[in-house]
């Protein structure tokens, strides 16, 4: 069976695609993956009874009957679908990836443009080489227009996620320090996730850029761009007056915009959703409307009020550029007294103590402010200093035992790589 006969079987399937049987719905297609720990077509016959219409597998030995589509490779199967699907929509697809800001600035892109549109977007974190074929098997003939995150921790990645999705707009939050181990450091991020640079330009695609970003520029120099500035930098649209104590806003030909965001890092990717929305005649005050109604959640940059407490918890994920950002956004809030907990950052190969090192020195420069910050994690341990402002820990389990929770700390900082899962730190509170 060919991929044009797969599709129009998967357009019977009201129930979408699935490849877990622990979330099936009925009258869905089910797909069969296989990892080093599991195997999913032995799931087959299972899924068939929960009511799915058609299972692809790619070892026959779990045949069942004249529902089981029989494959060479099941992954590259849902691949190959999705962007079939991808090009039977004929929708306009918009990718962004990035080191910091992808999820954010994709709920916010999604937020102005269903303004005007009936928009889709990746849900949740679903943006690599499974979950962005599962982004665009979710678009149906109603969605007009379809946004795709893309994450990658290696070169060719993102490639390969452009080679499936096929965008025509695209954006890069940033290049900062984040799986500096599979990228091979700093000059191996920017040039991995460049490669949605090289797919959109060497396809007449076009590019929306930060002016304020020198490399952006300089990779996109030579293509069809729109562009942004916060910085007063030749753009095709101007924001000035970015602010953020705590909440970011910004103004646009005279309209202030006031998020619900923190960090004054997030300006940019609200300027990124806004250009984007205006691209596609979303007005600005429609644009204003959208983001001033978008909450954060899911543990990224939420405010949580507790105890007569404002606890910024930043506890989805982490590297040395969102830390540094964090920290540096948190200390300049007006506070009296101030709590940080950070955990260790995941992924940085041989690079991981020095970064830790760093950040452990960029707080010791903060002479003149009143805080206490904990250290959760083993490299950040190696680095243990003595200093009455600094509490260091092995793991978790170390915080809870020299954790003090003092209640003059009345501002405080959660911040962590996802593995650290501190926002446990909201039950000792």
């Amino acid at each position: 069976m060919n991929i044009y006969e797969i599709h129009q079987l998967y357009l019977t399937c009201t129930g979408g695609i699935a490849t877990d049987t622990r979330k099936i719905k009925s009258n869905s297609l089910f797909v069969a993956l296989k990892g080093e720990k599991f195997n999913a077509n032995t799931f087959a016959k299972k899924a068939l009874d929960l009511g799915v219409n058609y299972v692809i597998i790619d070892e026959k030995e779990y045949f069942v009957d004249q529902r089981t589509i029989l494959v060479e490779d099941a992954l590259n199967t849902l691949q190959e679908l999705a962007k079939f699907h991808r090009n039977y929509l004929k929708i306009p697809i918009i990718a962004l990836t990035g080191s910091n800001g992808k999820t954010t600035t994709k709920e916010l892109i999604y937020q102005v443009l269903s303004k005007k549109y009936k928009a889709q977007a990746t849900v949740g974190n679903l943006n690599n080489h499974i979950g962005v074929p599962l982004t665009l098997l979710s678009f149906t003939k109603e969605t007009e227009m379809g946004i795709v995150e893309m994450g990658a921790n290696h070169q060719k990645e993102i490639a390969f996620l452009c080679s499936i999705a096929q965008p025509d707009y695209g954006y890069i939050t940033n290049f900062g320090k984040a799986h500096l181990e599979g990228f091979g450091g700093v000059e191996g991020v920017i040039k991995g996730k460049s490669e949605m640079y090289d797919y959109l330009l060497e396809n007449n695609k076009q590019v929306i850029v930060n002016a304020d970003d020198t490399i952006q520029v300089e990779k996109t120099k030579a293509g069809s761009t729109y562009s942004f500035t916060l910085q007063n930098n030749q753009a095709d649209i101007i924001f000035t007056n970015s602010i953020a104590l705590p909440f970011v806003s910004l103004t646009v030909e005279n309209i202030i915009i006031h998020s619900q965001l923190i960090g004054l890092y997030n300006a940019t990717n609200v300027a990124a959703a806004i250009t984007i929305g205006y691209l596609f005649n979303v007005s600005f005050e429609q644009c204003k409307e959208a983001i001033e109604s978008y909450i954060p959640e899911n543990n990224r940059s939420q405010i949580i009020r507790k105890q007569n407490r404002e606890i910024i918890l930043d506890a989805y994920n982490a590297n040395p550029s969102s830390m540094a950002l964090a920290i540096d956004n948190f200390m300049q809030l007006h506070a009296t007294k101030r709590m940080l907990v950070l955990g260790d950052m995941f992924e940085l190969g041989n690079e991981s103590l020095q970064e830790h090192k760093a950040i452990l020195d960029k707080l010791t420069q903060f002479t003149s402010l009143d805080f206490l910050v904990y250290f959760v994690g083993k490299d950040f341990y190696t680095h243990k200093i003595s200093d009455s402002r600094m509490v260091f820990c092995h793991d978790f389990e170390d915080f809870k035992q020299q954790f003090k929770n003092d209640d003059s700390f009345q501002l405080l900082l959660i911040k962590g790589s996802r593995g650290m899962a501190l926002e446990r730190i909201l039950d000792l509170l």
